[in-house]
């Protein structure tokens, strides 16, 4: 019989949009049977720039309990779901940050051997989801992980459009991520989950 396995959803969202994402992956690895940690990155930015953004503002009030992410989180997990949006082709600064902070388990090699995938969104359309997803990937080839893209290993990645990763084109957060997406998403987490059942097995 599998044993449990252990997934954190670490994200960082401004306005909600990978947060929808995030919980999507959430409850499928719930319905898969993991035990699972939804934790989000600090935020950096000043109060006074969230309040310009009602949107922002918003969804940080509403996000307010859930748990920030910590290293423990990454330690704990047999699986790593890492959401951020795009910013300039790159994972958003508060993502970047909370991997900056995980040079003591690298360095004591704490991360070789976890499943890990990402996800992404962007406001615009060719906004750089794809570089975006692979550079929080290169992140995983310095701590010695296994990285588990969705392919098009299911029907609704020929839907969703995207073999490395869920993405979602969100128009400055007017549209939230639609069923596709969220079936991609749930696909992709399960995915994932089953290697790390493998690997463990």
């Amino acid at each position: 019989m599998d044993r449990t396995i252990n997934v954190a959803v670490i994200y960082y969202s401004a306005t909600g949009t990978v947060f929808q994402l995030a919980k999507a992956a959430a409850t499928a690895a719930e319905k898969a049977g993991a035990d699972v940690r939804l934790r989000k990155v600090a935020e950096l930015a000043p109060e006074e720039a969230i309040a310009t953004n009602q949107g922002w503002s918003d969804h940080a009030m509403a996000t307010q309990h859930i748990v920030t992410a910590a290293l423990n989180d990454l330690e704990w997990a047999d699986v790593v779901l890492l959401g951020a949006p795009t910013r300039y082709g790159l994972p958003a600064a508060q993502m970047k940050q909370f991997i900056d902070t995980t040079g003591p388990l690298w360095s004591q090699g704490r991360l070789v051997n976890k499943v890990c995938s990402s996800f992404t969104a962007s406001a615009t359309a060719h906004g750089g989801q794809e570089s975006t997803i692979l550079a929080m990937n290169n992140t995983f080839y310095h701590w010695g992980c296994v990285i588990v893209p969705p392919g098009y290993a299911d029907p609704v990645q020929f839907q969703a459009g995207n073999p490395y990763g869920t993405s979602h084109v969100s128009q400055n957060g007017e549209i939230p991520p639609g069923e596709i997406q969220l079936s991609a998403m749930e696909f992709q987490t399960r995915r994932t989950i089953e290697i790390a059942q493998a690997l463990v097995r």
